[in-house]
């Protein structure tokens, strides 16, 4: 194999990965990410040290301890296009000798767990609970982009949601990522479970309408009343299936957990959305500190 060229791995004057503006020993094993770069700070300042702060867009970075273990919270912005950009910068971050350019030749499997926000698509899944994500499904065409190869339920499951809910492929085709049980497992708190609806945009595309009417006006509705087996659509959101993904393909453990913001089947809105993510923050910090 070939050294990677300068084209395609972009490294900064300091020897740092070009967006994320990060090199190898700023990174720790466990990674929390969240959107809004405002939020890495609602994260790490439970931390009892910080090592790194790190700033580039809407990249935002800071690794410190908790309980002595080492933890990275990184801010992604909105969507999976930036999802596309930070697992790949942070699989080279652990995987690729920035030196010779070459990937190494024992891979890094991290820990990756996502801290957000989605509107509920069940009545019975109320404002300021929590959900975590079995599977991501997404609306967004990330993942066809690369080789994503499902497991024979996956494609069932999926092959049911295309005939029921997303019964035109003129606005995407739809795929499905699963996120990582062992993970789950070590995280949950009794929160709620179901698979997670990834959409490329925040109106039209999880049927909402301002001036603009979504083309899919039943999205909401076929979404919600979508079974396969035990398994429901409970809410909607903008990266998770991007997340599993990649995450997947790069050999990484990835859950995405999610404070319910919004019923769009009540059409209600969380009066205290800010004390629902930091409940959610202490709660995961608490499991994720003491892996």
């Amino acid at each position: 194999m070939n050294p990677i060229p300068e084209s395609e791995l972009i490294l900064n004057a300091d020897g740092s990965i070009y967006h994320l503006n990060l090199r190898p020993e700023m990174l720790a094993d466990t990674i929390i990410i969240v959107g809004d770069p405002d939020r890495v700070t609602e994260v790490s300042k439970y931390f009892d040290t910080i090592e790194f702060k790190v700033a580039k867009r809407e990249f935002v970075t800071h690794t410190g301890y908790l309980n002595n273990k080492r933890l990275t919270v990184l801010s992604t912005g909105i969507g999976t296009d930036n999802i596309d950009i930070v697992f790949n910068e942070l699989d080279a971050c652990v995987n690729i000798d920035f030196q010779t350019r070459m990937p190494r030749s024992i891979k890094k499997s991290l820990e990756i767990i996502r801290i957000g926000t989605a509107g509920s698509l069940q009545k019975d899944l109320e404002v300021d609970q929590v959900v975590i994500s079995s599977h991501g499904i997404g609306l967004d065409n990330l993942a066809n982009y690369y080789f994503l190869e499902n497991e024979v339920e996956e494609i069932y499951l999926l092959e049911k949601f295309k005939k029921e809910v997303l019964t035109s492929v003129e606005a995407a085709v739809p795929y499905i990522a699963k996120g990582a049980t062992s993970l789950m497992q070590k995280i949950d708190n009794g929160y709620q479970r179901g698979i997670t609806l990834t959409c490329p945009g925040f109106y039209a595309p999880q049927g909402r309408q301002l001036r603009l009417a979504p083309r899919f006006p039943n999205l909401i509705q076929k979404a919600s009343a979508f079974r396969y087996e035990e398994n429901r659509i409970t809410n909607f959101e903008m990266e998770t299936s991007g997340i599993y993904a990649l995450g997947s393909l790069l050999g990484h453990q990835c859950v995405s957990v999610s404070a319910i913001m919004a019923n769009r089947i009540e059409h209600q809105f969380s009066k205290q959305p800010k004390k629902v993510i930091d409940k959610l923050i202490v709660e995961l910090l608490e499991k994720i500190s003491r892996f």
